[in-house]
């Protein structure tokens, strides 16, 4: 990418309003995410098949005359949507270029099993081959997903030290991370964890150097604004919020009462929206769908 088109998605990302929509559902929620969207497991007998629907669906979205930059700021893809093609131009760069919209990359390959209340990510070992492709293809930032059970400190400390961790790496490469350590929001003691997830964050922070700039993505917070910490220090270029399976309605409002903080929706920018549709239905639902998700996030 070139460091003209880097410096515009940047100041974009920055000052902009607008949300980040998550269309990145890999492997393992790629089937409940076409069930969702009324594609059942018996219509494809292969991931080859599978991939291509749920590219198709991620394409009809992407093509809608009202997904457009001036809301949707950026937009996260799986790795197997960076590797095809829409309308005839790479995804991400159909998504700059086309749209005005920052393509970011999904880079974290799942999740490990439950330890210490968290689970972490699993080894990344192609990671700078991926972050080369990355590059090569107009991606702005990356992604990267794990997961906080409960408040236990020596879990969420490794936790957030593997998240920077690969961040140092990822931003070595000239992308900015999106480091995306999410709780779970039937957590039992989930404000406890936000407390201790917030403190370890600023330590991580605190000592990045003045050009080692990174994104939050977090669960909304049970304490309104508690986030802002995060949202005004200096490496932070944007904090936005997962939805977490929280019905789109209730994250908007709950996202509205956190000033400063936009959307990443997945489930909730996609709810509702039906592979039967005409296109002036999916357009129209669609459109409800941003509407609502842009207003929360202009709070």
């Amino acid at each position: 990418m070139t460091t003209q088109a880097q410096q515009a998605m940047l100041e974009k990302v920055k000052n902009e309003v607008g949300f980040i929509a998550a269309l990145d559902q890999s492997g393992g929620s790629t089937p409940k995410a076409l069930k969702a969207y009324g594609i059942g497991e018996e219509q494809f007998s292969s991931d080859e098949e599978m991939f291509g629907l749920v590219h198709a669906m991620r394409t009809r979205i992407i093509t809608s005359p009202v997904f457009i930059g001036d809301r949707v700021l950026g937009a996260i893809l799986f790795e197997n949507t960076l590797e095809r093609d829409i309308e005839g131009k790479n995804s991400a760069v159909f998504l700059w270029e086309n749209k005005r919209i920052v393509p970011f990359l999904k880079v974290d390959k799942g999740l490990e099993a439950d330890a210490d209340g968290v689970q972490l990510m699993k080894p990344i070992p192609e990671l700078d081959g991926l972050l080369d492709k990355a590059n090569a293809q107009n991606v702005f930032g990356t992604k990267m997903r794990s997961v906080i059970k409960t408040a236990n400190v020596e879990g969420i400390t490794a936790l957030v030290k593997q998240q920077f961790d690969l961040a140092k790496q990822i931003i070595a490469k000239g992308l900015v991370p999106i480091i995306e350590p999410e709780v779970d929001i039937h957590s039992n003691s989930k404000a406890q964890a936000e407390a201790l997830l917030q403190a370890e964050i600023l330590k991580h922070l605190n000592i990045l150097g003045t050009e080692q700039l990174v994104m939050l993505k977090l669960t909304i917070p049970d304490i309104p604004n508690f986030y802002q910490p995060l949202i005004t220090h200096p490496n932070v270029i944007k904090v936005v919020a997962l939805s977490g399976g929280y019905k789109r309605e209730l994250a908007n409002q709950k996202l509205s009462e956190n000033k400063g903080m936009i959307a990443s929706f997945s489930r909730a920018l996609s709810e509702g929206l039906y592979a039967d549709m005409s296109d002036g239905e999916f357009n129209g639902a669609l459109e409800t769908a941003i509407d609502g998700i842009y207003a929360a996030s202009a709070t």
